[in-house]
């Protein structure tokens, strides 16, 4: 079974950073792209960025463009997605996802980490 677990959250001020790591345990990190989703509080999940093996990426969400930025460590089953001039609109819960594809256009998400909170505010 594959596992998908993501660390680094927490609670910063507007203009700092945060970096998250998505660590994939049980198999060997496949060549699937790895996605990052966030839920914002009463809105719905929307697709942040993704990342293919060989360290293709795009981001889904316009918000994050030349703030975010989404990598990938494949000797440590890792993924990355560092977080600069964090805004309050990116408080949320974000998830990464493990993808049934190995290109980020094709986005039907197999595995789900649990989620990682986190919050922006002054």
């Amino acid at each position: 079974q594959l596992r998908l677990e993501e660390s680094g959250g927490g609670t910063v001020q507007p203009g700092e950073s945060l970096r998250l790591s998505c660590t994939v345990s049980g198999w060997t990190l496949r060549p699937r792209a790895i996605n990052w989703y966030r839920q914002a509080p009463g809105k719905e999940r929307e697709a942040v960025s993704c990342i293919t093996e060989s360290g293709y990426s795009r981001h889904f969400a316009d918000s994050v463009e030349g703030r975010f930025t989404i990598s990938r460590d494949n000797a440590k089953n890792t993924v990355y997605l560092q977080m600069d001039n964090l805004k309050s609109d990116d408080t949320g819960i974000y998830y990464c996802a493990h993808s049934r594809f190995t290109s980020c256009e094709m986005r039907d998400m197999e595995y789900w980490g649990q989620g990682i909170q986190v919050t922006v505010s002054l």
